[in-house]
């Protein structure tokens, strides 16, 4: 009878003991950059219409995050990126350091190229992140992003640096028992992926112009470190399970623009580039091997980079494969999880921006384009009679002297740049609060408005850290 009971309650989906504690065996967290609860409503009616929802806002737990960083109102994603991995405020630009770092400017190599470590030795002190306690416990660790691997949000998961823009001395953090290796992921980090694969290999004055000065191959270096290494969508399928995996889909850069790779014929290397849901599910595969549990770090890293131009079309689609990249992980963890008593599944963003929600819009109005008067459905017309798009930005590049009208073809171009309010040469974030999603275990430790350092504080009490 004592037996049937048990039974019952985990059918109905009660935890075990142990996450009725607040444990979980394996945390994913998803990082939209930049993903401010304008982007995700904007996103939201885009794909599904006003009545309609991601799977992010059908997560049950939910809280709001401040995102100041130490020195500034308004972050940059390294501090803010870092808050969540490390639990401590630091100033904009430094990478998972002590509070009082200063974020030195890094130096250009002998090739020109910027990215060289001008860190002095005691300018600060690096910081623990979950990967570091995560693998010190045994458990597998995961960090893949649609940015370059060593760009700010996923260096903060494996690396400590004055400056974010050091990429070269990032990319050599990774690699066990190299010169510069980050020596507290023990091992090393069983999973990578992203873009910026020049970061990791040599100079070449023809094929690699900014590839690195020291001459390290450091993917070689992983390879005989026992690492699969990848570099396409195909090479990703065929990796291994059981054995640690790098795969840089870009050979410099970031990965493409959901919106490009998707296209026909995709743009760049989109055609042979994995989508984020894609690599989400293998990052599982092949963590999934350790029997300890696992964190896995997911960013949907270019949606910032769409805001920061002002171009929210590509904003807008980068924020649904995201979403989709949540969805895939939540279907794949109910395989073997079906209650996620296991599993604990964070979702939220680094900062805000300033993309602006205005007008009276009419209800089923396109989102992306100009804004039509809820009472009408005619063109809303600002002071001067023009008319203009529902999604505007406070600031950035695309002020124009004088307005003019905006037609609808325009508006919802893929590379129409939407108007900004202070012109500058490039969109900023913005200091609002962001939006968290939680499901699984210990997610209702989630709630309320807190700070970004207090989430790591919760990701270390659900592992029981």
């Amino acid at each position: 009878m004592k037996h049937t009971m048990i039974a019952a309650a985990l059918a109905l989906g009660f935890v075990n003991a142990a996450n009725a504690a607040g444990e979980a065996k394996n945390i994913i967290f998803f990082l939209g950059d930049g993903m401010g609860p304008s982007t995700i409503t904007a996103s939201r009616i885009y794909k599904y219409g006003e009545d309609g929802s991601l799977t992010m806002d059908k997560l049950e737990r939910t809280a709001r995050v401040k995102t100041y960083s130490y020195d500034a109102q308004t972050t940059d994603s390294a501090p803010s990126m870092a808050a969540y991995m490390t639990g401590v405020k630091m100033a904009n630009e430094v990478i998972s350091m002590s509070p009082e770092t200063v974020a030195t400017p890094p130096g250009k190599d002998a090739n020109g190229n910027l990215g060289v470590n001008n860190c002095a030795a005691n300018n600060g002190t690096s910081v623990a992140t979950i990967l570091e306690l995560a693998k010190a416990k045994g458990k597998a660790v995961g960090s893949i992003t649609t940015t370059e691997l060593t760009h700010a949000t996923p260096a903060a998961t494996y690396s400590h640096i004055c400056n974010r823009n050091a990429q070269y001395a990032i990319a050599a953090q990774a690699v066990p028992g190299g010169a510069g290796y980050n020596s507290a992921l023990g091992d090393g980090v069983d999973v990578l992926m992203g873009g910026g694969r020049n970061h990791f290999t040599p100079y070449n004055a023809t094929t690699n112009k900014a590839g690195r000065a020291d001459g390290r191959d450091l993917l070689a270096e992983l390879a005989a470190k026992g690492y699969t290494v990848a570099a396409t969508k195909a090479d990703m399928a065929a990796a291994p399970n059981g054995k640690k995996f790098i795969g840089l889909y870009s050979s410099k850069s970031h990965l493409e623009y959901e919106l490009d790779r998707s296209a026909t014929p995709p743009v760049g290397e989109g055609a042979n580039q994995p989508s984020l849901a894609e690599m989400t599910v293998k990052a599982m595969d092949l963590l999934s091997q350790n029997s300890n549990g696992y964190f896995l770090m997911v960013e949907g890293g270019r949606i910032d980079h769409a805001l920061h131009g002002t171009n929210a079309k590509r904003a807008l689609t980068d924020t649904i494969a995201f979403d989709d990249a949540v969805k895939a992980a939540l279907d794949k963890a109910r395989l073997t999880d079906p209650t996620l008593a296991n599993t604990l599944i964070v979702v939220t963003a680094d900062h805000d921006h300033t993309l602006a929600f205005n007008g009276y819009g009419k209800r089923g109005n396109p989102i992306l384009d100009i804004n039509r008067d809820y009472k009408t459905g005619q063109p809303s017309k600002d002071a001067d009679g023009n008319t203009y798009t529902t999604l505007v930005f406070g600031n950035g590049p695309n002020r124009p002297a004088l307005r003019t009208n905006v037609d609808s073809a325009t508006a919802l171009g893929n590379d129409y740049l939407q108007e900004t309010g202070v012109r500058l040469s490039s969109e900023t974030h913005g200091g609002g609060d962001v939006k968290l999603f939680a499901t699984g275990a210990g997610a209702k430790s989630f709630k309320g408005t807190i700070d970004n350092t207090k989430v790591f504080t919760l990701l270390k009490t659900v592992f029981g850290f």
